[in-house]
């Protein structure tokens, strides 16, 4: 394979994101800008290069519609809960469990990755601050091993996997070009295990520091906490009735019956048998719409009309701002793909450029093949890329380099998984202060540098754990 011009403007920009990504800026504008280069060189047009940039933005927003979809069905059902009154009494019993800091901590942790699953952090958190951690705080838990037991739990152990609604194991697959589901199963084992080692170290952390339920400190923290909540007007009253408990039963029992489903279809259809991956997520997505427009009638059957498609617009709204950026980041790495730089670069039945797999390929003699190696440098890239804030937005990079360097002795799914993980844990919210991990700390009344110093170390432990796991059994 020679190597052309174009190729090697194309490890440039790749390059320049991942040092854009250091630096904790954004990379929307140089894969905007790499995009119309590398395929203003390859075809030698400049007409070429503008058609480019929007092929490949609208290749990419083809390829991840049904992210957006899902996304904006599941935060659309828990508007249309949170009208009625549900969402608190989803997990308002779960408060009488909790009798002292030890059992609050892991309460939270199971609540917070339970509700994460489903209807991801950024809208769960609010929720779980409001409701749980107060009551966790007052049965003893310091205020600083809840914020962790939320952001571990829920923007580390659930996000990293994303197993129900499956936005990052669908960007991973996608940019490497292999199966969504084969991502899925290894995602979710990697999440768990970084996830409980992570969790128990934190626990170990301050498990000394637990409280009595008479100490005076846990008034201060309370007051503390409540008027940081007040601040961010999150506490709405809302009539709770017969309705809201209805759907405070049915919603999470709904839930239960589809993942109770998928895992039977798995179990009994054998390794590439499940229901789960692009058909999984559908799935969930329709019972969500079902669940919305109930939801929706129940409340209020002469405003329904209107005020389901009010829900379906915060829903959009909430998807495109999370993943927005994603498109044209995705756009430029699919462009390095040979199974989209041909429609990318409208080349019909010509031979398609694939520009990431050309330059490993060249560069096979100067990188050592060692799996070890391979799957820490794709960790260590997915750290890097979360650096940004977002966690999702170097998926596409991770992706098509574990679809690149894949060798015999380790497959692309399992450095998917792991470059996956990386990029959630850091980007998602759990050891850098500008992502959502501003928004756990802001709700618990806690400094978001001092909960960025107390996750660092079970995190990246967790991480490089969980790699080691995966080269094991993988």
């Amino acid at each position: 394979m020679t190597l052309t011009l174009a190729h090697w403007l194309y490890f440039l920009v790749t390059l320049a994101v991942i040092l854009t990504m250091i630096f904790k800026k954004g990379v929307v504008l140089p894969t905007l800008l790499g995009t119309f280069l590398v395929a203003w060189v390859y075809k030698g047009s400049l007409v070429g290069g503008f058609t480019s940039v929007f092929n490949a933005n609208l290749t990419a927003a083809k390829e991840l519609f049904s992210i957006f979809l899902i996304i904006t069905f599941m935060v659309a059902l828990l508007q249309s809960l949170k009208d009625l009154g549900a969402d608190k009494q989803m997990i308002s019993p779960i408060k009488k469990v909790m009798k002292n800091g030890h059992i609050a901590y892991f309460t939270l942790v199971a609540v917070t990755y339970a509700i994460s699953l489903f209807f991801w952090p950024t809208p769960a958190v609010p929720l779980i601050c409001a409701l749980l951690v107060p009551a966790a705080v007052r049965a003893g838990l310091p205020v600083m091993g809840a914020a962790m037991a939320v952001a571990l739990a829920g923007q580390g152990m659930a996000l990293s996997s994303d197993y129900v609604i499956q936005v990052a194991p669908g960007l991973s697959a996608t940019a490497a070009g292999i199966d969504q589901a084969l991502v899925a199963q290894k995602a979710l084992v990697l999440s768990l295990v970084a996830g409980i080692v992570a969790i128990l170290l934190g626990y170990l952390g301050f498990r000394k520091h637990m409280r009595k339920s008479d100490d005076p400190i846990i008034e201060k923290e309370l007051i503390l906490l409540q008027s940081k909540q007040d601040e961010a007007g999150k506490n709405k009253p809302v009539h709770q009735g017969v309705k809201s408990k209805f759907f405070a039963i049915l919603v999470p029992l709904s839930m239960l019956a589809v993942m109770i489903f998928m895992i039977y279809t798995k179990l009994s259809g054998g390794r590439m048998g499940g229901f789960e991956g692009g058909d999984g997520a559908a799935f969930i997505g329709g019972v969500a719409v079902l669940l919305l427009a109930l939801a929706t009638l129940t409340k209020d059957k002469s405003e329904a009309l209107e005020r389901i498609s009010e829900h379906i617009t915060e829903g959009f709204v909430f998807a495109f701002k999370a993943m927005g950026p994603v498109i044209p980041i995705a756009g430029f790495f699919f462009l390095g793909s040979g199974d989209f730089s041909a429609s990318i670069l409208s080349l019909g039945d010509q031979a398609s450029p694939a520009f990431l797999f050309d330059l490993v390929q060249a560069g096979q003699t100067v990188i050592p093949e060692n799996m070890v190696l391979t799957a820490f440098g794709i960790l260590l890239i997915g750290i890097i890329t979360g650096l940004d804030g977002s966690g999702f937005s170097g998926l596409p990079l991770t992706g098509a380099l574990s679809g690149a360097l894949a060798s015999n002795s380790v497959d692309p799914s399992t450095l998917a998984a792991i470059g996956q993980m990386g990029s959630i844990w850091t980007g998602g919210g759990t050891i850098i202060a500008w992502s959502s991990l501003v928004a756990v700390a802001g709700l618990c009344g806690v400094p978001v540098m001092d909960l960025v110093r107390k996750n660092f170390k079970p995190v990246i432990i967790g991480l490089v754990i969980s790699t080691i796991v995966a080269l094991f059994i993988w």
